[in-house]
């Protein structure tokens, strides 16, 4: 069990505010597997003013600099990544395998990719008359979720520290344990006092504190969209930059051309990735009428082979959900299709046999769903997909952007030109063409509800810079 006892704040280890504490509990056995302090509006001051007491030198640092800091920092995690795997896959239940590759690999490259950026870069450029200048925002709160926590942290700290700001994170309470090992290794790589600081604790509090900071100058945030639109209400009042990143209902439209039993496998697997949680999941699985049940059947088999289990033993494909909370969501959700007339094809609201303890789902898929039921809608965030017929190209194109979200989406054809020319129809911030693999180096983020602004790649560093023209008078 990880007792972890202090938070990281101006470069030191440092004893909570409070005498309260939060049990990080296992994905897999619902057993303790470690503890984080219970942190307070008083430890968010104290974080905050430390940042803003950095920011001015660690702004004024050449991005040389600023990119050897970051090189030590993949060094530090890639020497650790084993440690970071399994420690992930304990808290949120993705199998060990996967989550060294996945969870451990993500945050390791975006590092590493930011310290590289950082050699090219131009925050300075001459136009017209004008110097304009690229300058950093100042003091970044970041508040993190659980399904891939790590990678997540990574995708904001590293672009802020390289662009030159000072941060103040604050993790999610049900997977917090892998942003100590990040603090640590920080810690020894030498980073100047109070530029990066840890505090634990709960939205309502810690991350409310966080966002009506007025010393804090951004906010991004990665979560739901209840708590984003909270965190939007709070840091409105000081007019902060906001970056939110809230989730999808993403379509995969499987056209009338595409390689049917290939399409149907890169859903599924796209849907069941981290037992489906992952807010970019193709979670809808739109297939042309007279194609239904064969889809239907195709994904069936497949879904069998998401063997559920253990996240720790050789043969689990599909590990548990992240909490009680979660499970039980979930659960719900299935019920919820059930009643509104969708076809159950596998799966179901109980839980996995022999699978009491833990917080299994079984992987469930639903056929012939009305693109206007609620499993359709809804964000479920768990194993759980929907396969929902369409008329023509023009009726898919609907059904995928008939949701509140636009965060990701899949289109299959075999004319990969047909396939582009449907993509780019999409309201939604990423399209994977016929299976294509996710690209750290592109933007992420979404249109509607699943947010404002990008994550990775330049757009991501991008975010968290200002700009400034300095108008230059003519010499006689």
């Amino acid at each position: 069990m990880q007792i972890r006892d202090k938070l990281y704040i101006n470069g030191q280890w440092t004893a909570p505010a409070g005498p309260k504490a939060i049990d990080v509990l296992s994905a897999s056995t619902e057993a303790a597997i470690g503890r984080v302090p219970e942190g307070t509006p008083e430890d968010v001051d104290a974080a905050v003013r430390a940042a803003r007491a950095a920011f001015e030198p660690w702004a004024a640092t050449s991005a040389a600099e600023r990119a050897r800091h970051l090189s030590r920092i993949h060094e530090g995690l890639e020497a650790r990544a084993e440690e970071i795997g399994r420690t992930i896959a304990g808290e949120v239940g993705m199998p060990l395998k996967l989550a060294t590759r996945i969870q451990a690999g993500s945050p390791i490259f975006t590092f590493s990719m930011y310290a590289r950026m950082l050699a090219d870069f131009k925050f300075e450029e001459n136009v017209g008359n004008s110097i304009v200048l690229r300058e950093p925002v100042g003091v970044v709160g970041a508040i993190t979720p659980w399904n891939y926590p790590l990678h997540q942290i990574a995708a904001k700290v590293a672009p802020a520290l390289a662009a030159g700001c000072t941060v103040v994170l604050k993790p999610s309470e049900v997977a917090p344990l892998n942003a100590f090992i990040l603090a640590e290794v920080i810690h020894a790589e030498g980073l100047p006092r109070g530029v990066f600081n840890l505090v634990t604790g709960y939205g309502p509090v810690v991350g409310e504190a966080l966002a009506k900071h007025p010393q804090v100058d951004m906010i991004s945030f990665t979560g739901s969209v209840r708590a984003g639109k909270r965190v939007s209400e709070l840091a409105s009042q000081t007019v902060k930059r906001v970056t939110l990143e809230l989730g999808g209902k993403s379509a995969s439209i499987i056209l009338d051309d595409a390689d049917l039993a290939a399409a149907v496998k890169g859903t599924v697997n796209a849907c069941f990735l981290n037992s489906g949680q992952t807010c970019s999941a193709h979670t809808r699985m739109l297939v042309p009428e007279d194609r239904h049940d064969e889809a239907a059947r195709i994904a069936v088999e497949l879904a069998k082979t998401f063997t559920v289990g253990d996240p720790f033993g050789d043969k689990a494909k599909l590990g548990p959900l992240t909490s009680a909370a979660q499970r039980d969501r979930v659960r719900g959700y299935i019920r919820k299709g059930i009643a509104e007339g969708a076809v159950l094809l596998c799966g179901g609201p109980d839980a996995p046999e022999g699978m009491e303890k833990g917080y299994y789902v079984k992987p469930t898929i639903f056929g012939r769903v009305n693109p206007e039921s609620t499993i359709a809608q809804e964000e479920i965030f768990g194993p759980v997909l929907a396969i929902i017929p369409y008329k023509n190209e023009d009726d898919a194109v609907r059904i995928a952007n008939g949701t509140v979200y636009g965060l990701a989406g899949g289109v299959w054809s075999a004319d990969e030109e047909r396939a582009k020319r449907v993509a780019r129809r999409l309201r939604t911030g990423q399209v994977d063409i016929n299976g294509g693999a996710f690209n750290m180096l592109a933007p992420f983020g979404g249109y509607k509800q699943s947010g404002n602004g990008r994550e990775l790649g330049r757009p991501g560093l991008e975010e968290y810079l200002e700009y400034k023209a300095l108008q230059l008078k003519a010499k006689a």
